[in-house]
């Protein structure tokens, strides 16, 4: 089939670092959309892609809606125009901005983001990708597209029914315990990930907070992949090493809460796709300098950082509050 995709650009987007089991051959993309598997191309401003038939459990949805479901993933309805015109105008940004011209933010399945991302803590996107693997084929379902075999994400409940040392196997180390305790929360009803998606951002930051394995920077970043909250702004190595050279570069010390506040108000309601793109940009300029290192390893304020996670959910919401009254204000002017 073929699916109109202008203004998008597949291999930045799958290459930066919000989904981790996609695979490459030659021009091509293999992986899974909940339970659909896809292989998927890039021909100009069309999307060439092949689907085979799966439950579907995790969408709703079967191989006849796949164009939906494929558009829908990648995010074409996004007005990606209007959303890099509002970034801010200066030095870094617009590199950023022209650098990644047709990146745009995914829409994952709320759990499999969830799980991902609590596996990613401290690891390098390498060892993200093969944790994920080995989650898929141990406690997912394969599928067939053409000769390709891929696996499916494990729902919540069968991963709740594994035990610990069953998780540590898959090379999770200290992060199975979380991913099992999550897993039972959100396969329980505890945690309801579908109802949190109608909570205020502040809300469903405190609610994933307080999942096991969840901090202030993983709880951004499922609510930026998963929640379609695009003002959420995670913070992680890459970002705070960029936000201090380009915007702190007088300040000697700059703390957590200061990137969080000035990430808030300076990059406004698309600050999502703002961070998304100064991390990308940032992370394929040092890769080629040399200077690579892993694009998922956390500044050490965003090790599991509960406490920080309470104290900038406080504190960002009311920053929040304040520019949008101040939105406000001007639109009234």
């Amino acid at each position: 089939m073929e699916i109109p995709a202008p203004d998008f650009d597949l291999e930045k987007t799958l290459d930066s670092g919000q989904v981790f089991h996609w695979e490459k051959f030659g021009k091509r993309f293999v992986g899974t959309i909940g339970d659909l598997p896809v292989c998927i191309e890039q021909c100009g401003e069309v999307l060439c892609a092949k689907v085979a038939s799966g439950s579907s459990r995790s969408l709703g949805r079967d191989a006849q809606d796949a164009p939906a479901t494929i558009s829908s993933y990648f995010a074409l309805d996004h007005p990606l125009a209007e959303i890099c015109a509002s970034f801010p105008d200066d030095p870094a940004m617009n590199s950023a901005r022209l650098f990644c011209r047709g990146l745009r933010i995914i829409r994952q399945p709320k759990w499999e983001c969830l799980a991902t991302f609590i596996c990613s803590s401290m690891k390098q996107v390498a060892h993200i990708r093969q944790i994920s693997l080995a989650l898929r084929r141990r406690f997912g379902e394969r599928r067939q597209i053409g000769n390709r075999f891929v696996y499916t994400f494990p729902l919540a409940r069968r991963i709740a029914r594994a035990s610990e040392n069953d998780l540590r196997e898959c090379a999770l180390g200290y992060r199975a315990k979380n991913l099992l305790m999550t897993a039972q929360l959100v396969s329980s009803g505890k945690g309801d990930l579908a109802a949190w998606s109608v909570l205020p951002d502040a809300d469903l930051r405190e609610k994933l907070c307080a999942l096991p394995g969840v901090g202030a920077k993983v709880a951004n970043c499922v609510m930026l992949f998963a929640f379609e909250r695009l003002r959420a702004f995670p913070i992680d190595v890459w970002i705070g090493r960029a936000l201090k050279q380009q915007y702190f570069q007088r300040k000697k010390k700059v703390t957590t809460l200061e990137l969080c506040e000035f990430s808030q108000i300076y990059f406004g309601e698309h600050g999502g796709y703002a961070q998304q793109y100064l991390f990308h940009h940032a992370r394929i300029a040092s890769r080629r300098s040399r200077m690579a290192r892993d694009s998922s390893t956390p500044l050490r304020f965003a090790r599991n950082d509960k406490k920080e996670c309470a104290r900038l959910t406080s504190r960002t919401s009311r920053i929040t509050a304040r520019f949008l009254d101040l939105e406000s204000f001007r639109g009234s002017q």
